[in-house]
């Protein structure tokens, strides 16, 4: 089993930054690549960044690449996911989630087996 707990979200304007946080506890999390989901109202969840557990690979979807960054702590069981240069469209509820399989490099959200509560990013223009 792994818990996972996210923090960091807020109400900010547009051009802003915000770092989100995920803190994993229970299994050897290091090992799993892990990866960042958002949900709006009304929409699907969507693979924003995910990255592989020695940070070797890091992935993300178009919309955010150049503004959004991934990074990991293995020795804190953290992932970090920055969010710069924000947009009103990136507003919505973000997700950690912990991939099924140790090394795994596919990014649908049914490839994870673990997910946190989620944080709210609101981002007002």
């Amino acid at each position: 089993q792994v818990q996972l707990v996210e923090s960091g979200g807020g109400l900010v304007q547009a051009g802003d930054s915000l770092r989100l946080s995920c803190t994993a506890s229970g299994r050897a999390s290091n090992i799993y690549t892990m990866g960042w989901f958002r949900q709006a109202p009304g929409q699907e969840r969507e693979f924003v960044s995910g990255i592989t557990f020695n940070s070797g690979r890091t992935y993300y979807t178009d919309s955010v690449r150049g503004r959004f960054t991934i990074s990991r702590d293995n020795a804190k069981n953290t992932v970090y996911l920055q969010l710069n240069s924000l947009k009103p469209e990136d507003t919505a509820l973000y997700y950690c989630a912990s991939h099924r399989r140790p090394f795994g490099n596919e990014w649908r959200a049914s490839d994870f087996g673990f997910w946190g509560q989620g944080t709210q990013v609101t981002v007002s223009s």
